[in-house]
């Protein structure tokens, strides 16, 4: 999936695979077809310092900044933890178009979703989900949805987006700095740091338990100077 983004390049499939074996560190193989992905912690960790170094530039310069994810089930705790702490410092954590409908089209039909904001960070629901996590989605409508409100309020807009699938490559695509985690099946992130439009894609599993990005949490606000 492009997830929105809007590639330059022909990415034929030995490009792409080459591409994530560079970068997250899966098998090159073209032959191998089953089996479970692998990520090499180290490509993690090199990534996540540059992930911090971006989150420490915003703090500094004090830039607004769009959080959202679409992993809310599992990633929710970590993006929060970073919206809190760049608040903190100053930065102003956009909240735009709360509460606007979007239409996703998903496998199961066109579905309508509410944009909303739990510490400080994007997602969506279903319509009558009531206050539960939120919606899994890859779609790119719900960044384009909040820039576009908060470019008809007249401002301010974000000067780095923060998330995943959509949330990323749909902020890229329109020319805003975006950062973002990425498993192995969303090669578009890296698709996009390649191209330049994605300036930081870290890989790793984004389905694990939600208290298993702690560890990863205190990492990177260490790293980029902001633990509380």
């Amino acid at each position: 999936m492009l997830l929105g983004l809007d590639p330059e390049g022909a990415w034929g499939a030995r490009d792409l695979l080459a591409l994530m074996a560079d970068k997250c560190g899966v098998s090159p193989d073209p032959s191998v077809h089953e089996g479970p992905d692998v990520i090499d912690p180290d490509r993690t960790l090199a990534a996540l310092d540059a992930f911090a170094g971006r989150l420490a530039a915003a703090a500094e310069s004090g830039v607004p900044v769009l959080v959202g994810t679409g992993h809310p089930h599992r990633l929710l705790g970590f993006y929060g933890a970073l919206a809190d702490a760049l608040s903190a410092v100053g930065c102003t954590v956009l909240t735009p178009a709360q509460g606007c409908s979007v239409d996703i089209t998903t496998r199961f039909g066109l579905r309508t979703y509410n944009l909303d904001y739990v510490r400080g960070v994007a997602l969506v629901r279903a319509e009558g989900a009531g206050r539960e996590p939120g919606a899994h989605s890859h779609s790119p409508l719900p960044v384009r949805t909040a820039l576009g409100a908060a470019a008809a309020a007249g401002g301010p807009l974000p000067g780095l987006v923060i998330g995943d699938h959509g949330w990323v490559c749909g902020a890229g695509q329109l020319g805003i700095e975006a950062i973002g985690l990425a498993d192995t099946d969303d090669p578009a992130l890296f698709v996009g740091e390649a191209e330049g439009r994605v300036s930081v894609a870290v890989p790793l599993d984004d389905a694990v338990r939600s208290d298993y990005y702690r560890p990863l949490t205190r990492y990177v606000l260490n790293r980029a100077g902001l633990s509380q």
